[in-house]
């Protein structure tokens, strides 16, 4: 909108300089030698400049108030909010850090970070750690029949996928897929979650044994800055299918805008016409 408003100013200084020339040459051979042709939107000297200069600051302040009046809202009414799987990490993660976790507490720890770990944009360092908890908490669910089995199809996993040039080779689905029946026993994990199509991914061989204690602080640290977001009655509030603030900024505005532009058209002509003024 910030565009808008350029343009906006740009049509108006453009139309106000077209209608000053024409004057000028209309009153040219009624001017005196010390009549210069200087044009100023913030010093008019006719009646309909001074009533354009007038309009213009008016419907810029509008504009000004309706985009960053709305910003600032925002900034006021916003409060630190996090999500659900925030809430569940933290109920069981003095538990997990200090190693007396129960499997069920275990399990939370480890679908929580999954669930973060599948966000779009995960920091490198981040996602290393969130994998050594995903890994180490999959191992420490798992009897030794199925810390074998994972580990075995988790190495295979690992060497078919450094190797493959396309991921839709039938070897690589049939290793993931694989892994994926191991993994999913001891996170009770249903086939059919998202969560269940994200764990391959995130296993680690060599992360399996220990969770060190650089990766649990990093967990500790990184995972507020995922699931805490801000958010007020501007945002959760829904309107026509959308959350206000995004119906405001992408729709309202641009609609007011155009009533903006066209509300100075109208007014235009209505002044021109009041001061009997024709093109």
């Amino acid at each position: 909108m910030l565009i808008g408003g350029m343009v906006l100013l740009k049509y108006v200084f453009v139309n106000e300089i077209i209608y000053i020339y024409l004057i000028k040459i209309k009153k040219l051979f009624i001017m005196d030698e010390n009549n210069q042709f200087h044009i100023s939107f913030f010093r008019p000297t006719t009646e309909r400049a001074k009533k354009n200069r007038n309009k213009v600051l008016v419907l810029l302040v509008i504009w000004g108030f309706g985009v960053f009046g709305f910003q600032i809202l925002l900034k006021v009414l916003e409060k630190s909010t996090p999500e659900p799987v925030l809430t569940e990490f933290n109920d069981v993660w003095s538990q997990v850090k200090s190693g007396q976790a129960t499997d069920t507490e275990l399990q939370v720890f480890a679908r929580s970070v999954l669930q973060v770990a599948g966000k779009v944009f995960i920091e490198p360092e981040h996602r290393k750690a969130f994998d050594n908890g995903i890994t180490w908490a999959t191992m420490q669910l798992a009897d030794s029949a199925q810390k074998t089995a994972i580990m075995n199809a988790l190495i295979s996993f690992e060497k078919i996928a450094a190797d493959i040039e396309v991921l839709g080779e039938e070897s690589y689905g049939t290793a993931k897929n694989n892994l994926t029946a191991l993994a999913i026993v001891p996170l009770e994990l249903h086939p059919n979650e998202l969560l269940t199509r994200l764990l391959p991914m995130e296993l680690r061989s060599e992360m399996a044994d220990e969770l060190t204690e650089e990766n649990k602080e990093i967990i500790e640290k990184a995972l507020p800055l995922y699931t805490t977001h801000n958010r007020s009655v501007l945002t959760d509030t829904i309107f026509l299918g959308f959350p206000f603030h995004y119906f405001y900024t992408a729709v309202f505005l641009l609609i007011m805008f155009i009533g903006i532009c066209w509300f100075y058209s109208f007014t235009t002509d209505k002044i021109n016409k009041k001061l009997h003024i024709y093109e």
